[in-house]
């Protein structure tokens, strides 16, 4: 069997993170508010553009513990999943942090 370059490595287990996005949405200063405005604004314009990925980025828990973004948003993207706005979803590999790559399915091609 080959070896592949790390690269394409990565990306065969699903490795797709903040380098390989189109661009990259960073929340980790965000309140919850804001994060939940700035998600449903990302998915809101994307049903009228082409498709792209985005990384989104999220603060890590405080030391000790403590509640993040990650499951609030989370429920959001699945959601926007079912809906068929996002083609791909997925958390970010652990050497960028928390957070989750999206590819948005962007505007349907009409036919005809």
């Amino acid at each position: 069997m080959p070896h592949f370059e790390e690269f394409y490595a990565n990306k065969l287990r699903g490795g797709l993170g903040v380098v390989d996005a189109d661009s990259v949405l960073d929340l980790r200063s965000a309140s919850r508010e804001q994060a939940a405005a700035s998600i449903q604004d990302m998915l809101e314009r994307s049903r009228f553009s082409a498709a792209k990925s985005v990384a989104i980025r999220l603060a890590p828990p405080a030391e000790g513990g403590g509640e993040t973004l990650f499951q609030p948003i989370g429920k959001a993207l699945l959601e926007a999943k079912k809906r068929g706005w996002i083609a791909r979803l997925q958390t970010l590999p652990a050497q960028d942090g928390l957070g989750f790559y999206v590819v948005l399915a962007g505007k349907p091609e009409r036919e005809g």
